[in-house]
């Protein structure tokens, strides 16, 4: 199968992973010529000098593919909208990796490519998430995944092969994390982390990227208004932005006030636990101020369902399994319900705490006068009795029955 595999194209972020794969496919597939495919999902500096580093190492050419606006708006903003998160994760990796993907074919088909090459381990979720979305779209073309085939077994022994190969790295030995960074999110995995009994360094100023230890945040609060139209966030402080800018912004805003942190022992699709460390400053905001003004727009039953909805919503996307027919059929059940999710959140930013410190909505629920505890005409407290009686008629039956049971 090797030697009819000519053309490759590699998912390529210039890490440890993809930086040794390119020299590794050129050695194991003898001929075949790499191409390169550098999605930017909001990386920053990450991708500055990518080109010269993948043609140095092999590749016939790099792609830098501007994904950020489409992300934002074809996946962060329907998990947003559905409240989708897996187990307290804000699914900053699950989301991107579809996004990525389906740009992947399109361009192995722009340029005839008998394959595509990912750097996944298998261990991890992402080496489904890469793939049933590149199925989904190519269900015949041929996947390499070096990780499962090849003989380095640990992130040490890359850094190995990456020095007898003379390949640059931006990191060594101490600092290597395995990190994953967007506009939504940055993930850190390994080292001390897999040890759930070691504390995260965050003081170390190395280790936070997006935002500081609640202990360097400062000791003042910061208040922010967020402005949603039916369940999108448009503006900050009455200023309309569009997409990238509004979560730069609040990352900006909630990494200097230390929120965003997360710290869990995650359930991976593939069987094991995971310990990770995440930084989520905007989306952290986004989520809170977002189920804040839920709460005076949506109807009980609704809401309730909605809770129920987003859970399995976040475990598809968790899954990989983006572009699939339930996952579509629950995102127009959400858009449904977010109509009336229009009106401005206030947030009290301290310390790595967000609190509510404020919400209206044109399409508010909420009636001040039936909630008040003072005098009003268009409740009548009498009418509570017969409520309860017919509400716990069965309860009563059943104990009046437990009498004369043996």
């Amino acid at each position: 199968m090797a030697n009819k595999i000519k053309k490759i194209v590699l998912a390529y972020s210039g890490g440890l992973d993809t930086s040794i794969i390119i020299p590794w496919l050129k050695e194991n597939y003898e001929g075949c010529e790499v191409i390169a495919v550098s999605a930017d999902v909001g990386q920053g500096t990450e991708l500055d000098g990518l080109e010269e580093k993948a043609i140095k190492t092999g590749a016939s050419k790099l792609y830098i593919e501007d994904l950020k606006k489409e992300y934002i708006e074809e996946y962060i903003w329907p998990c947003l909208k559905a409240g989708a998160e897996y187990e307290g994760y804000l699914l900053g990796t699950s989301h991107a990796r579809p996004c990525i993907a389906k740009r992947l074919v399109e361009i192995a088909h722009k340029e005839n490519a008998d394959a595509i090459c990912h750097g996944c381990t298998g261990k991890g979720n992402d080496q489904v998430r890469f793939e049933l979305s590149i199925k989904s779209f190519d269900p015949n073309i041929k996947i390499i995944a070096p990780w499962r085939i090849w003989n380095i077994k640990s992130r040490d022994e890359e850094i190995d092969y990456a020095e007898a190969h003379n390949i640059p790295l931006k990191i060594n030995r101490e600092t290597n994390y395995s990190k994953d960074k967007n506009l939504w999110h940055l993930s850190h995995e390994g080292l001390d982390l897999e040890d759930p009994s070691n504390e995260p360094d965050y003081l170390n100023p190395k280790f936070l990227e997006l935002s500081v230890s609640p202990e360097n945040a400062p000791d003042k609060p910061t208040y922010i208004t967020i402005h949603f139209e039916k369940g999108i966030p448009t503006a900050v402080d009455g200023k309309e932005l569009d997409p990238v800018t509004l979560i730069e912004k609040l990352n900006e805003i909630g990494g200097k006030n230390g929120v965003g942190l997360l710290d869990i022992v995650e359930n991976r699709l593939v069987g094991m636990k995971s310990r990770g460390v995440y930084e989520t400053p905007a989306g952290t905001i986004l989520y809170k101020a977002h189920n804040t003004l839920e709460t005076i727009t949506l109807d009980k039953e609704t809401s309730h369902f909605k809770a129920i909805v987003a859970q399995k919503f976040a475990e598809i996307v968790y899954n990989g399994q983006w572009f699939t027919p339930l996952r579509e059929a629950i995102a127009a059940f959400v858009d449904d319900t977010q109509k009336t999710v229009t009106g401005d959140v206030k947030l009290k930013l301290y310390k790595g705490n967000i609190m509510n410190a404020g919400v209206t909505s044109p399409y508010s629920l909420y009636n001040e006068q039936t909630a008040s505890f003072g005098e009003d005409d268009d409740y009548n407290q009498k009418d509570s009795e017969g409520f309860i009686n017919l509400f716990g008629l069965p309860i009563k039956v059943r104990a009046q029955a437990m009498k004369n049971w043996k």
